[in-house]
């Protein structure tokens, strides 16, 4: 007799090791695990991405691999929602027999909205509940309560089955892993679901981190990304860790989400033993907005921990949030030239959303929040943030994603928003009305979205500061701007995808690379011409010819 076949879903916003169905994997490990359910159903894991462009009736169909399931499990979050819930409804009228159980952050915040689209909602860590609920169903249990809430996580170590150990889960097919090391955190940020927690945090044992560890390995795993949200929240396991890595994963790239309030000198060079990346979730530095969501912050010990970072050479990044309560948008763009004074190597910005289950979705009459009562949730406008404001804030946002993100721009922006005498966000808003000049439309409308778009951005970054020469009665420096930009593009490239770049260059390699590159009408005045061919590779360069 064949057992129930129980799929574990999820709709991944797109294809990539930051988007694999971790979530789902745990609940499927739990059921091949817990002793209710382990001889009882067979588990399936199954994924669609909505990069892919598929009808609901062509998800349903590759979600349950043509087959009939007995039960239908989703995990639900912000961005598949609305797919996921009619995927359920289309397969209860196909399957009427299919029991289709939904969970995760979005149905945990708001279990209620749930009800008319699934047939039970479960709320908190599922682990423990989907399999209690499962074997009651398949006792025959009658008078289940539609809703099942889980306790939260109170364990300091989580002892729970991995589902890349036990082969649930291959990294190796998502080209990276998403890697649990803890869940929790100790703050109360009033926009994150972890504010309603106990805010503590619960970490998985050392031994299970040692053998995911020697599998990333052992499949060659190129990149992973760490799912902690304060990292170096205590500092001597930060530090174990990052020595384990080094011994057994020595070529694999790492993204961690840390505090820079706990950065010292110590851990910044732990970090420069691996290949790795710091996330830091600066959010606005402005000390009263960020007491407004209940985040502390120094701005002092924030610059000067970030200060180590770029001393020691490590590569970090920073997120910005529009649209904050208390905020308005000359803030925003106070934040952006606070962070992008520090060198970061990327400045994420997003627009508030104000999430069920959150704190702050609690007191947002309170705070005057108007937001989207659906998914995502974004906030429209404020007392202090009109619409017109975030709509020149996603403006700005976007025109800093092309422009210093996806453009590289890191080693040569800030000397050349000085040589201009400009302010960083004026720089990109200029940018943002050069596009709209050259290019005839709204930068909103702009598709450059990845990496892999680099050249045909760094082209527009070229004839805008072409431009920008121009008008500034300084036609000469372009060509010492366009040197710094191509070369140091050619190592970044390099850096990243190990690929070799050549390049023409008017000016020596040395001249461009050194500190004097940094005032470039000093240089244009006493750097020497050197027409060249150079290539760039293994993070080095060579002179192929004279020009």
């Amino acid at each position: 007799m064949n057992k129930p076949l129980v799929i574990c879903s999820t709709l991944l916003i797109e294809t990539s090791p930051q988007s694999l169905p971790l979530g789902a994997a745990c609940i499927a490990s739990s059921l091949k695990s817990d002793i209710r359910t382990k001889d009882k159903v067979e588990v399936i894991l199954t994924d669609a991405s909505k990069e892919d462009g598929l009808s609901i009736s062509d998800l349903k169909q590759k979600l349950t691999e043509g087959r009939t399931p007995a039960f239908f499990l989703a995990s639900v979050y912000v961005w598949n929602r609305v797919e996921l819930e009619a995927i359920s409804l289309e397969l209860k009228k196909g399957f009427p027999s299919c029991v289709t159980i939904c969970g995760g952050p979005e149905v945990t915040a708001n279990p209620f909205s749930f009800e008319k689209s699934f047939d039970f909602i479960t709320t908190g860590p599922g682990e423990g509940i989907v399999p209690e609920l499962i074997s009651k169903i398949l006792e025959g249990e009658k008078d289940l309560q539609k809703i099942q809430y889980a306790a939260p996580q109170k364990n300091e170590i989580l002892n729970l089955e991995s589902p890349y150990l036990n082969g649930t889960l291959d990294p190796a097919k998502y080209g990276g892993a998403l890697w649990e090391l803890a869940r929790g955190c100790p703050f109360k940020c009033s926009y994150c679901f972890e504010s309603k927690g106990e805010n503590k945090i619960s970490y998985f044992p050392m031994e299970r981190i040692k053998a995911e560890l020697e599998l990333f390995a052992a499949k060659k795993i190129e990149q992973v990304f760490v799912l902690d949200p304060t990292y170096n929240a205590d500092k001597k396991r930060a530090v174990e860790i990052l020595n384990l890595i080094a011994k057994k994963t020595p070529d694999t790239f790492y993204y961690f989400e840390a505090r820079a309030e706990f950065i010292d000198r110590e851990m910044a060079r732990a970090f420069t033993k691996i290949p790795c990346a710091l996330q830091f979730g600066l959010q606005s530095s402005d000390e009263e907005v960020l007491r407004l969501v209940h985040r502390g912050f120094n701005k002092k010990v924030f610059v000067k921990n970030v200060g180590i970072l770029n001393q020691e050479g490590v590569i970090f990044g920073f997120d910005l949030i529009y649209g904050l309560p208390g905020d308005t948008f000359k803030g925003f763009k106070q934040s952006m030239d606070f962070a992008l004074n520090l060198y970061p190597n990327n400045l994420e910005t997003f627009c508030l959303s104000v999430l069920p289950g959150t704190v702050l979705f609690d007191e947002a009459e309170k705070l005057n929040l108007h937001y989207e009562k659906e998914a995502p949730y974004h906030v429209l406008y404020t007392d202090k943030y009109s619409k017109e404001d975030l709509k020149l804030s996603s403006e700005l946002s976007l025109s800093c994603t092309l422009f210093y993100n996806i453009g590289r721009a890191v080693p040569w922006f800030i000397s050349f928003v000085r040589f201009f005498n400009d302010k960083p966000y004026s720089f990109l808003q200029k940018f943002i009305k050069w596009y709209e000049k050259v290019y005839k439309n709204n930068i909103l409308t702009c598709k450059f979205s990845s990496d892999d778009d680099y050249f045909e951005v760094q082209k527009m970054q070229l004839a805008f500061l072409k431009d920008l020469c121009h008008e500034k009665h300084c036609d000469n420096v372009f060509k010492v701007l366009e040197d710094i930009v191509i070369l140091n593009g050619a190592f970044s490239v390099n850096s990243s995808t190990g690929k070799s770049q050549k390049v023409q260059l008017k000016y020596h390699p040395d001249d461009l690379l050194s500190e004097y590159a940094l005032d470039p009408m000093f240089f244009l005045k006493n750097a020497k011409p050197y027409r060249c061919t150079v290539l760039v590779q293994n993070g080095d360069y060579k002179i192929l010819s004279r020009c």
